[in-house]
């Protein structure tokens, strides 16, 4: 150090010591100074100013400094090597995660439907049209196993998956939105994780073990969260780069507790940079834009011990720039981190909404995106249709000119409108991308079934016969009549009517799973003679000796929960040069396509109902299951009905086949040839017709 100082310092006279120096040196030195020969106090102030600037001089930081001690080790264990070993059992609740994958939550505050499922599948569709493998996981703290048995007036529309999972509406959002094709444990509730850990505990693996929310139940949450974010879901064989996560509910929900210390721990087991917090909340307008709701909602997040990395406000209007400081400085974001997401014309500008406000660039700056390898993976991959914001951005114009066209009206017969919109989800979507493929603006017609059903024999209600006659007059005033799937006894005579009106006016009618069956009954009864035509669902007394639907014989009548036929599966047309459903799927001999019922078309009839102009084109491979109904052009211009669900497979850009024919037959029934001519030009779709590997 001295060398150091007096080389760049030199004080009067006195020369740079050694560093090293013997014992009679500091002795020496002391009797010069006793002599005088140095100035003592200015020698001393000198050094030490010299110290101060050194100390201050940055260029000489490689200087000969004595080294430091090395940092100890951060592992308790390390420190305390004594300590007894680790319970063979603790894998089980405390397992290993994947250290390269990177996971973005988003959860919500304040209220519910919030959109997290948009925003979700919004920021995986960018992440996905930058190059990168994405997936989604949906966290639902209900305590029911699946959503097969839950309400659509409560939960909204089941939808269901290729392995047959029976899941929650926003998966239906995550394929559609990023061209995913996702699997039944992309979906974990409540009911699973417990059902899974109990089933543990029976078999002896926790080894004696108390077992408890935590560690048990959120180190299972974690585990199932890790293995499933490892799955292809892409078509291709690559492992998924980033996973999406959405939370379900309400931050400070009772039973969301678990998963959000489970996901707490899961970014302590992660690396650095790997898992970005993105919190949805509200602000409402209120002679301003408001954002206490948004500060208690982040504050009770912070109280779980998560600090938010992104915010992003729902309103009405888009953020001010006052709003978004307010927001920054109160729950100690970054202001560039609070997005900004007001209401659009159509779903599909949030991602341009979310992309100018650098929703990417904000991520990749969390989780160091940049170090991940984006080369495509061609071969079985689903990069079809949209990849690139622009893809989004020209589809969401597309949108917008559809709205602004001729309308196309579509009497919806179902049992579920009250509900709203989410009773029918998938199904709505399937008809705006048909309306928006013919550049129609989609006009829906909400038909109750119940009123469109007759009065028994001998009752007089003179409202109940002004309800029918109106339900009619709506029915017959649209340009199509579609009858959506459904179970139960109510309303089914209404939608039975709504089959057979349809062939009656000759206009355009599609079907689909309950539709299709209906279509049959109203048939028999219509065509056949056969008056107490019905289905064994129905027809709990047995009055009927006419079961022209039939439930399957090999499904179990003691259990409901996940007993259909569910699931994708194959359908084979007889005839696909002369099918109508063969030639909209490009004149493909078969397809792959989502079923899910109970109930079947009776086979003992089919040469009953063929005799009289009914054409079953499509089957299943072992030609024992009716799959698709329709009658001749000739006959009628366009009547079509089937058992699976095609609405589950349709996606923006790319409707699906039978719903773009009945929308097209709806707003130009002369015109169903040419547009099933066009189809056949196109050829088969992959994505209706998977390799058989």
């Amino acid at each position: 150090l001295a060398q150091v100082v007096h080389h760049r310092y030199p004080l009067g006279r006195r020369r740079a010591r050694p560093h090293s120096r013997s014992m009679a040196q500091p002795e020496a030195g002391r009797r010069k100074r006793e002599n005088g020969s140095e100035e003592g106090p200015a020698s001393e102030l000198g050094v030490g100013r010299a110290l101060k600037a050194l100390r201050s001089d940055v260029s000489v930081a490689s200087a000969a400094w004595p080294p430091m001690s090395p940092p100890p080790p951060d592992d308790f264990d390390i420190l305390l090597p004594k300590q007894p070993p680790a319970s063979p059992a603790s894998a089980l609740f405390r397992p290993s995660v994947e250290q390269s994958t990177k996971y973005v939550v988003v959860s919500g505050g304040v209220c519910s439907s919030l959109g997290k499922g948009v925003t979700t599948s919004s920021i995986g569709a960018l992440l996905r049209g930058h190059g990168f493998r994405v997936t989604a996981i949906k966290l639902d703290p209900y305590l029911n196993i699946d959503a097969g048995l839950m309400s659509p007036y409560e939960h909204g529309e089941v939808y269901v998956l290729d392995d047959g999972g029976e899941t929650d509406l926003d998966l239906g959002n995550y394929e559609r939105m990023m061209f995913l094709s996702l699997q039944r444990d992309n979906n974990l509730t409540t009911g699973k994780i417990y059902d899974a850990v109990i089933k543990k505990e029976r078999r002896g693996d926790y080894l004696g073990k108390t077992v408890q929310v935590i560690p048990h139940i959120t180190g299972g949450i974690t585990e199932w969260v890790n293995r499933v974010a490892q799955i292809p879901v892409d078509g291709s064989t690559l492992r998924p780069q980033i996973c999406m996560i959405e939370l379900g509910g309400t931050v400070g929900d009772i039973e969301s507790m678990p998963f959000i210390e489970a996901l707490r721990q899961l970014k302590f087991s992660l690396p650095e940079n790997s898992l970005a917090w993105c919190h949805c909340s509200y602000v409402p307008d209120m002679s301003g834009q408001k954002t206490k709701p948004t500060q208690h909602s982040v504050k009770a997040l912070l109280a779980l011990g998560l600090q938010p990395d992104l915010v992003v406000c729902r309103s009405a209007e888009p953020l001010g720039f006052e709003t978004r400081k307010k927001i920054a400085n109160q729950c100690n974001i970054p202001a560039a981190r609070i997005l900004g997401a007001h209401d659009v014309k159509n779903l599909f500008h949030v991602p341009r909404v979310l992309a100018d406000q650098h929703v990417v660039g904000l991520l990749n700056g969390i989780l160091q995106l940049n170090n991940l390898d984006v080369t495509p993976a061609r071969f079985m991959s689903r990069d079809i249709v949209f990849r690139s914001l622009n893809d989004w951005t020209d589809f969401a114009k597309k949108v917008d000119l559809a709205e602004e066209s001729h309308e196309v009206v579509i009497a919806f017969v179902g049992k579920y409108n009250k509900g709203g919109g989410d009773a029918y989800q998938s199904v709505i979507a399937s008809l705006h991308h048909a309306a928006v493929a013919i550049q129609r603006k989609l006009k829906m017609v909400w038909i109750d079934a119940t009123d469109l059903e007759r009065q028994p024999a001998g009752m007089d209600d003179p409202e109940a016969a002004e309800r029918v006659l109106q339900a009619e007059a709506r029915l017959r005033s649209a340009h199509g009549i579609f009858v959506p799937g459904g179970f139960g006894d109510r309303g089914v005579e209404g939608k039975a009517r709504a089959a057979g009106l349809a062939r009656e006016w000759r206009k355009p009618y599609f079907g689909v799973c309950l539709g299709m069956q209906v279509a049959i009954i109203q048939f028999a009864r219509d065509v056949l003679g056969m008056a107490d035509a019905t289905s064994e669902e129905f027809d709990k007394h047995g009055a009927s000796k006419n079961h022209v639907i039939m439930y399957m014989p090999e499904i179990s009548k003691e259990t409901m929960g996940a007993n259909m036929r569910l699931g994708a599966r194959w359908v084979e047309f007889n005839e696909p040069a002369k099918s109508l459903g063969a030639g909209l799927y490009g004149g493909a001999d078969r397809i792959m396509e989502r079923h899910r019922h109970r109930y079947e078309f009776n086979v003992a009839y089919k040469q009953k109902f063929e005799a009289m102009g009914l054409v079953f084109s499509g089957q299943d491979e072992r030609k024992e299951r009716m799959d698709v109904i329709e009658l001749k052009t000739s006959d009628h211009p366009f009547y079509l009905a089937v058992q699976f669900h095609p609405e589950y497979k349709s996606r923006p850009g790319m409707p699906s086949p039978p719903f773009l024919g009945f929308v097209s037959a709806a707003g130009n029934p002369e015109g169903v040839a040419e547009t099933v001519a066009s189809c056949r030009r196109k050829g088969p779709s992959t994505h209706w017709t998977p390799l058989d590997l």
